[in-house]
C-alpha cells in the first residue's frame, strides 16, 4: 500500500517515490516535469484527486533482428504430421 505525504517544499503530493500533481498543475508545468521525468523521477498526473496517468523517462529498446537463431534451432520433418491416433484421442478429451 502507498502512503501519501506531504511535500512543503513543493504543490505535488509524494506517493511513494512518485510526485501527484493534478492536471492543472502539471499542464502548467510541462516542461519542467518532463525534464523531472527524463532524469529519473516518476510523476502520476491526476484529476479530482484520482490518479490517471503517469509520466516517466522514455526507454530505448532494443530492435530485434531477424535470423538471429538461425542454426540454433531445427524442427523435425514431421513436426506437422498427423498425431497417433490414441495421442489425437486423448487431446479430443476421449480418454477410452
Amino acid at each position: 500500500m502507498l502512503t501519501n505525504l506531504t511535500n512543503p517544499a513543493d504543490d505535488g503530493i509524494v506517493v511513494g517515490m512518485g510526485k501527484l500533481l493534478n492536471l492543472y498543475e502539471a499542464k502548467t508545468q510541462l516542461s519542467a516535469l518532463v525534464d523531472e521525468a527524463a532524469a529519473g523521477s516518476e510523476i502520476i498526473i491526476a484529476k479530482a484527486g484520482k490518479p490517471l496517468a503517469k509520466l516517466v523517462a522514455f526507454r530505448e529498446t532494443a530492435r530485434r533482428k531477424p535470423g538471429r537463431a538461425k542454426g540454433l534451432v531445427w524442427i523435425s520433418d514431421d513436426f506437422d504430421a498427423p498425431l497417433p491416433a490414441d495421442l489425437q484421442a486423448a487431446f479430443n478429451g476421449d480418454l477410452d
